[in-house]
């Protein structure tokens, strides 16, 4: 994996929220946070990650047919010991930062591992749950590699493109899950890994 120069080296630092997250609207009560290089010296969690946490590959079904999961995963539950310190610090910090906006707090995560370029997610919205009827917030720590993380209208529309990783924070509010979708596409780049951290209340996934 190629490090930025705010991954390279010295122990891993969460900057400051207020004042250096940058909100875009976007079209039906959706909002999008970005705070480029939230984490500096974050290419040792990636590392710490990568070897420590239990990733798991899954399969689904497909039409006819039950493909490969093109990503490895690990959640971690409401309570559950998260696998490195800097995401217990993270998850404080986004709940002083949002809890009140939000009116709950962050309790889980999920981890994907984007290995390579072929690695991604299709279009979708975190809908399973309350994330269908309620506005929310998911909180992504990103990690790694650069990738394209893609948002557009449900149902079509011109696309909002974010190049996210090395620590860069990103949060989708409002009615995002319900009236966008996001996506990470696969390209053909020769592209390094990138490890997701996607922090969100209970009963959102």
């Amino acid at each position: 994996m190629q490090e930025s120069l705010l991954d390279a080296g010295g122990e891993p630092v969460l900057g400051p929220l207020e004042g250096e997250v940058r909100r875009t609207p976007l079209a039906r009560g959706a909002w999008v946070d970005h705070r480029p290089g939230w984490l500096s010296g974050s290419g040792g969690v990636f590392s710490r990650l990568a070897e420590a946490v239990p990733w798991r590959a899954e399969k689904r079904h497909m039409y006819d047919k039950v493909v490969d999961v093109p990503r490895l995963l690990c959640f971690y539950a409401e309570g559950a010991e998260l696998p490195d310190p800097v995401l217990t610090t993270a998850l404080r910090a986004l709940n002083a930062h949002y809890g009140a906006e939000l009116g709950e707090l962050f309790r889980t995560a999920g981890l994907c591992h984007y290995r390579d370029g072929q690695d991604s997610v299709a279009w979708h919205g975190d809908t399973t749950g309350r994330g269908s009827r309620e506005d929310t917030m998911v909180a992504i720590l990103s990690l790694g590699t650069p990738r394209a993380f893609l948002l557009r209208p449900r149902g079509g529309g011109t696309s909002v493109r974010y190049e996210i990783g090395h620590g860069d924070l990103l949060v989708m509010g409002g009615s995002c899950q319900r009236t966008w979708e996001h996506s990470v596409p696969k390209t053909t780049q020769a592209v390094g890994p990138r490890i997701s951290v996607q922090f969100r209340p209970r009963g959102v996934r």
